[in-house]
This record gives C-alpha cells, sequence and structure tokens, in this order.
C-alpha cells in the first residue's frame, strides 16, 4: 500500500477563518483517516464490505454526534468542526462518511431534539461511543423524494404500537443496533419510533451488487407487526418537518464532505501531473492539464467558501433549509465533476484501485442522489426564490 501524502488545498488562506479549535479537531481527523482508512479503504471497496473495525476510531475521533452536548456523550463541538469531520471522513471515502453522517444527523440529531430526557440518555452515550450503531428509515420502495407518501404505519394497541411497511436504501441497516424510523399513524401524521434489534418481525437484509458505496453496508428495513413499546415515540415534534429537519443536519455535513472527496481527487492529479512524463516534460508543463487543475481548485475553493459561510450561519441558528440544500446540490455536483476531470489527467491510471480518483467517482455517483437528488434540490432553490413549488 502505498503511503497516503495527501496535502490539502487552501488557495484562498481559509484555515485563517478557522478557530484553533476547528484546526485541531480536523487535523486529528485527517491524520486518523491517513493512518486507519487509507490503508484498507481500496481493498474494503474491492471487497464491497464496510470495516467494521474503524467504528472505534470514529469515535475517537468526535465523528459520532460531535456537536451533541458532552452530556450525552458528544463532544459538544460546533457546527463548523462537525463540517470539516466530514470533509477528512469524505476525502477517505464517502461511505464511511455516510457511516458517520447517519449516526450523528440521523439517529443522534432526532433522539436529541425530537426525544424526551429518558431517550437521549439511554441511547446518545452509547451511540456516541460506538457501542450502538443506527440507521434512518424514511426512504421507501415507492417514495424517495416525495417521502410524505410513505406508507410505512403504525397502529396503537394500547399499551404499545404495532409497526409494519418497509424502507429502502438503508446506510448502516445491516449492521444497526437501533433504528429510527418514521411511520405514519391511524391519523395519518408522521412520527419517529425507535426499533431495537432483536425485536420480533423487525429484519435488515443486505443490499448487494452495488457499484457505488461499495465499503459502506446498505439494505432494507423490514417491519411485519413490530411490537414497539410506548416509550420509544420521538415525542417532541411531529409532522414531516420531523425527519426533513434531520435531513438538514445531514445535509450540512455532505456540503463539507464532498469537498474532502474533491480535495483528494485534486490532489492525486497535482501529484500525478508533476510526475509523469510525456514528450520529454512533465504533463503539469501542458496548457490542457493546467486548465483541468486550475478549474478544479478554483471549483474547490468557491465551495470551501461556501461551506464555511453556511457553517457561521448554522452556529448562529440562521441556515434555512434552501441555504443548505444549495450548498449540498453545487458542492456534491462539483466533486463529481472534478473526480472525473482528474481521472482524465491520470489516464488509463486513474481507472484502476492504485488511485482512489474512481473510487470516488463512483461513490458521489450515490451521493448526487441521495438526500434529496440533484434536481430536486434545484427546485428547492427555485420554489425558495419564486415562492412558487413545482412538486406539486
Amino acid at each position: 500500500m502505498k503511503p497516503d501524502l495527501f496535502q490539502a488545498p487552501d488557495y484562498y488562506n481559509l484555515d485563517d477563518l478557522l478557530t484553533e479549535e476547528n484546526k485541531m479537531v480536523r487535523d486529528a481527523a485527517r491524520e486518523w483517516v491517513k493512518r486507519d482508512v487509507s490503508p484498507i479503504i481500496e481493498q474494503a471497496a474491492q471487497d464491497a464490505k464496510f470495516p467494521k473495525s474503524i467504528i472505534k476510531g470514529l469515535a475517537e475521533i468526535g465523528a459520532f454526534g460531535p456537536y451533541i452536548p458532552e452530556e450525552y456523550g458528544g463532544a459538544g463541538l460546533d457546527q463548523i468542526s462537525y463540517g470539516l469531520i466530514m470533509q477528512e471522513i469524505e476525502r477517505g471515502d464517502s461511505g464511511v462518511r455516510s457511516t458517520a453522517s447517519v449516526q450523528s444527523s440521523l439517529v443522534m440529531y432526532p433522539i436529541y431534539k425530537y426525544g424526551n430526557e429518558e431517550q437521549r440518555k439511554k441511547y446518545l452515550p452509547k451511540l456516541a461511543s460506538g457501542e450502538f450503531m443506527g440507521c434512518f428509515g424514511l426512504t421507501e420502495p415507492d417514495h424517495g423524494s416525495n417521502p410524505g407518501g410513505m406508507v410505512t404505519n403504525f397502529k396503537d394497541k394500547g399499551d404499545h404500537y404495532l409497526l409494519n411497511g418497509a424502507k429502502l436504501w438503508i446506510s448502516n441497516s445491516p449492521f444497526a443496533d437501533i433504528a429510527v424510523v418514521w411511520a405514519k399513524n391511524e391519523e395519518g401524521r408522521i412520527h419517529g419510533l425507535i426499533v431495537e434489534r432483536g425485536m420480533e418481525g423487525f429484519s435488515t437484509p443486505e443490499t448487494h451488487n452495488k457499484w457505488s458505496l461499495r465499503a459502506s453496508a446498505t439494505g432494507e428495513l423490514i417491519f411485519d407487526n413490530v411490537k414497539i413499546p410506548k416509550e420509544n415515540l420521538l415525542p417532541n415534534k411531529s409532522g414531516l418537518g420531523a425527519p426533513l429537519g434531520c435531513l438538514d443536519s445531514a445535509r450540512f455535513g455532505i456540503a463539507w464532505g464532498a469537498i474532502g472527496a474533491a480535495m483528494d481527487c485534486y490532489d492525486t492529479a497535482l501529484r500525478y501531473s508533476k510526475e509523469r512524463m510525456q514528450f520529454g516534460k512533465p504533463i503539469a508543463g501542458f496548457q490542457l492539464q493546467q486548465k483541468k487543475l486550475a478549474e478544479m481548485i478554483t471549483e474547490i475553493t468557491k465551495a470551501q467558501l461556501l461551506a464555511w459561510r453556511l457553517g457561521v450561519l448554522r452556529n448562529e441558528g440562521k441556515a434555512t433549509s434552501a441555504q443548505i440544500s444549495m450548498a449540498k446540490r453545487n458542492n456534491v455536483d462539483m466533486a463529481l465533476h472534478i473526480a472525473r476531470e482528474a481521472r482524465q489527467v491520470l489516464g488509463a491510471m486513474g481507472i484502476t484501485g492504485d488511485y482512489s480518483i474512481m473510487r470516488h467517482m463512483m461513490n458521489l455517483e450515490s451521493v448526487i442522489t441521495y438526500e434529496g437528488t440533484h434536481d430536486i434540490h434545484l427546485l428547492i432553490t427555485g420554489m425558495d426564490i419564486t415562492g412558487i413549488s413545482a412538486f406539486n
């Protein structure tokens, strides 16, 4: 395995905008990725297996619920620190970032925001430490971009709820200890329920034959008359706005994470272009290669500024869902374009597992679709600026 020589680009000296804590947290995550992720990730992707050995390390760098208060096991960090951790993890692999993002924003966040004190104390410390792993059940086989059309439902049976339905494309589901599941009650109102592994009628079959996120475990959630204790209902928020609030947090992390993937592709292409000789000189000396590299660093810098400003707004409690959608859409699209351009710089070598570029490219094909597709996020911006919904 080649050593991880990654050097993060910072063309506009954006480190000057970060606090010392931000940089300390980021650097710790960066070193962990170099030490524990880079040496194993290519083989994990080739084998299509999530490397469970990294769970402990993810917990140690604060990747699970970094903004959750320390009293519940979190690190109590700000939103920019959360973003930077996601950036560094996705620099290693989008699938690994997905694992951390789901745990943080789609499992711990709703329990913290919408749960009661008993639920917070029962689940959050174990999720923060990695003792428990979680997943998020919203997308269904027939309801992706329209989650409000879900058919998964639960009925009040007096001393418990009875849950039926299915969820699809669920990161972490094959090994998750708990699932935060969104379902409709008998009046059609959406609520969150905590479903625990081992409950009768609850199964999590794995999805195989993926060409993307191969180092991440993806599966289904099947509910066949699952008895849910009433104390497992998240009491403090209901309606579609509840899961969408979780997605805001996750999409914010993706906006940062995609920058990490783009950085890795750019850094790989830049280094290769200086070493690869053709026509008697490094290909970095040819105009068309310089055009690719110059455009890459320009787009990365723009994305960094977008993410940083969004982080400031999140810290101030001012970021809107539409602003988050814009950053998620822009930054993932940017990263995917850079991956494709970087692959061309490497020529045929770009498709091999000797370099990370093709793996990033395949992963980003999922990232551009999940948690709001590229087109749906565009329509969210359109609705925000015109005041007219294109969804109806």
